[in-house]
């Protein structure tokens, strides 16, 4: 039992992180209709901008305390993945609006491989250690144990996702972007910045996307550009899991994907984890196409 509860705190921790990338698919396509692919690669930069900011603390502040340097350095990946976020839209997508979906679907293929290899020129190819910032603190109870860490993803996630909620239901803004989801055409008619919104959207996807990265390199203690073509793939999973175009979906679509994955290394096998998560997929895209909160809904056209 207690094998299987480790298990569990495992995959829900890694689960928090699928979830917060699964966000910036789901609302991106539930605004405008498109796969940004490149989000994965948008995560990973949000990383490497957060190793940044750790050795910028290293040269400069030495003995600040951990919340000091963990709130910096998730503020600094979540503004500069937000201008990356918005460059992205206005850049690569914007002029492709009135285009074939097909054509901005390769163009974020695109973005994806650039991405990619301007990280892999400006930081090298190999792997990059990020230094331990959070105390090696573990908590036991009953022979299960769980660090620091993983309480500071824990309750950084379910903030992140709350804040999230709150907006899209409450404010003015939210509400503009849930309808323009509902109906794009009509959105506009009635006065609704339509470009405001999607600019909105993707920064605030990007900037979710910037705090999984910054939480997955100090989880993990190590990151490479090559992390969120991996990443990004599972987190669309847990949004197609959840209900693509669905916030509350893509929230449970990702715990829920990091939890079978989890349990899957721990039952079944470790080196078949990665598989779990596109096993996951075949079976929703064959037996419920619509996630499991989403809607089966007609295409707009």
């Amino acid at each position: 039992m207690s094998l299987f509860i480790q298990q569990l705190l495992n995959g829900l921790t890694i689960g928090m992180v699928y979830a917060l990338i699964a966000l910036g698919y789901t609302m991106v396509y539930g605004v405008i209709q498109l796969i940004n692919f490149a989000h994965g690669d948008v995560f990973m930069v949000g990383a490497y901008l957060a190793l940044t900011l750790i050795w910028a603390f290293a040269a400069v502040v030495t003995g600040a305390p951990f919340w000091v340097v963990l709130t910096a350095l998730l503020l600094f990946g979540m503004a500069g993945c937000a201008v990356l976020g918005a460059l992205i839209e206005r850049v690569a997508y914007k002029p492709l609006r009135a285009s074939p979906r097909l054509a901005a679907l390769i163009t974020s293929i695109g973005v994806s491989f650039f991405l990619q290899n301007a990280v892999m020129l400006i930081y090298g190819s190999k792997d990059q250690s990020v230094p331990e910032i959070i105390p090696h603190v573990r908590f036991e109870f009953h022979g299960v144990s769980f660090s620091l860490t993983q309480c500071v993803i824990f309750l950084t996630s379910i903030a992140l996702m709350v804040f999230l909620t709150w907006f899209i239901q409450k404010t003015k803004l939210g509400k503009a972007m849930r309808a323009c989801a509902e109906n794009f055409e009509a959105a506009n008619l009635m006065g609704i910045s339509a470009d405001r919104i999607i600019r909105v959207t993707f920064v605030m996807g990007s900037a979710l996307a910037a705090v999984a990265g910054g939480l997955f390199g100090v989880y993990y203690g190590s990151i490479n550009f090559h992390d969120g073509y991996l990443a990004g793939l599972k987190a669309f999973t847990a949004a197609v899991f959840g209900g693509i175009g669905s916030i509350p979906g893509a929230m449970v679509g990702g715990v829920l994907l990091g939890v079978l994955e989890g349990l899957g290394a721990a039952y079944l096998s470790s080196e078949w984890k990665d598989v779990f998560a596109f096993v996951i997929l075949i079976a929703i895209l064959l037996f419920k196409p619509s996630g499991i909160l989403g809607e089966n809904l007609p295409e707009k056209v």
